[in-house]
């Protein structure tokens, strides 16, 4: 019998392209949200509800997968329903990377000044050269060099934020420089910080919810539709059907790539997937590998306190949210849940749907109905030690060589992507179940 074999991401290489093409954008002001049938995508009922109990039996109140930017899945919990407001917690700060963005690009700010510019001299307790070093661009990527270690690294008062490396060459993971974004933008801007936000960004998009003092942090709260609206942004690159909300691309391209050599899977306040290595908050460590193995490897995230979640594929053309209480402990941020959570995602295809992966003539894995093994057609003019397979750590799978290809029987169960050691020729991303 053939072994199933799933076929789940388009060329990485050529990912780009993919942005804009087949989304569909939901009406502003309007309730109305088209829908996929999960039968349309070939997702088997018993794993859809397998992936509903499991977020729900770990505290959610609300989760959502967008697929082409149309609601295939949409689920809430307990008396929680699509009208509650709930907290972004640190997911949030991808607003803000957004709008600090924005706020460059009409002229506002640098984000390669001094923080001192618009926040005023003495707002931090370093001396004056020590704070002049500290700008904007080391307040979204988490390298300010001040002290997370004191007794409330929320706290934003100047006796709070001390010297304890110089700008850019630590990475922690502190709020309080965070937060004080916000006084960078209505400085700059001359406007409240929430004003600007509604009308460069919420209202756009058709988003609702506001900002609320949280101690001294600033919190935004919502219903999850409007998480996954700013998601769908996010997917296109800041385009929001014919609106474009951001169109400095090297920005957003900034935002969403390594800011920085330190912890590798951080962006502008984003955390991105697929990355060599990563670092957790209140940890002076540098771990091995990405931070969600089993998620997809270009996959961005917002992550929030209490497992606030928002993932964004655009490899996928995906946004997934997830919005509640703690899955386990009060961790800063969900690599473990969301990781957990993929591995349910990438099984919800049936494996009965498909079993063969490539078109006729072209390169990649397949079932073969002759033998009934799985194999790998090579591009032409390739031998098979031209390509690699890489498992989801990245690290390199020894490839069994056949007479007409590569034989994939005896892989672990597991995601892989195969490509050409120079590049060239797009790569395969396939699930082996």
């Amino acid at each position: 019998m053939l072994r199933p074999l799933l076929l789940t991401g388009l060329a990485f290489g050529a990912a780009d392209h993919l942005h804009g093409q087949n989304l569909y954008f939901p009406p502003i002001g309007q309730g109305t949200w088209d829908t996929l049938s999960p039968a349309s995508l070939g997702w088997c009922p018993d794993r859809i509800d397998s992936l509903i109990d499991f977020v729900g039996a770990h505290n959610s109140k609300a989760f959502i997968i967008l697929q082409d930017g149309k609601i295939a899945l949409e689920h809430y919990y307990g008396t929680f329903t699509r009208d509650s407001l709930w907290y972004w917690a640190s997911a949030g700060k991808t607003l803000t990377a957004m709008l600090t963005g924005i706020a460059q690009e009409e002229g506002f700010l640098d984000i390669h000044q001094p923080s001192s510019t618009w926040l005023g001299p003495g707002w931090t307790s370093c001396t004056a050269p020590q704070e002049a070093g500290i700008t904007v661009l080391h307040q979204l990527t988490m390298t300010s060099g001040l002290d997370d270690g004191v007794a409330d690294n929320h706290c934003t008062d100047p006796t709070c934020l001390q010297y304890l490396a110089d700008p850019g060459t630590r990475w922690a993971y502190h709020n309080a420089p965070y937060t004080l974004l916000d006084g960078v933008i209505a400085g700059a801007t001359g406007s409240t910080f929430s004003s600007y936000f509604n009308t460069r960004l919420r209202n756009r998009i058709g988003m609702d919810g506001l900002w609320l003092p949280v101690g001294y942090d600033n919190v935004y709260f919502s219903r999850a539709r409007s998480m996954a609206r700013f998601g769908l942004l996010a997917l296109n690159r800041g385009i929001w059907a014919s609106d474009t909300v951001l169109h400095d691309t090297a920005y957003f391209t900034a935002m969403t790539t390594p800011s920085q050599g330190l912890n590798e899977s951080y962006g502008y306040l984003w955390w991105l997937n697929g990355q060599p290595s990563f670092m957790l908050p209140t940890l002076q460590f540098v771990f091995p590998g990405p931070a969600m193995p089993d998620a997809p490897p270009d996959m961005i995230c917002g992550l929030g306190k209490n497992d606030q979640l928002l993932n964004v594929v655009p490899s996928r053309n995906m946004v997934v949210v997830r919005l509640g209480n703690p899955a386990y402990t009060n961790a800063p941020v969900a690599v473990v849940f969301n990781n957990e959570i993929w591995q349910l995602i990438e099984q919800l295809p049936c494996t009965t749907a498909v079993t063969e992966t490539t078109a006729p003539g072209a390169w990649g894995p397949y079932g073969d109905p002759s033998t009934g093994h799985l194999r790998v057609l090579l591009p032409p003019g390739t031998g098979w030690a031209d390509l690699e397979l890489r498992d989801a750590m990245g690290r390199a799978v020894e490839l069994q060589h056949t007479g007409d290809g590569i034989d994939l029987d005896g892989l672990a169960p597991g995601t892989y992507v195969l490509q050409r050691r120079d590049g060239g020729v797009e790569a395969r991303r396939f699930v082996k179940l």
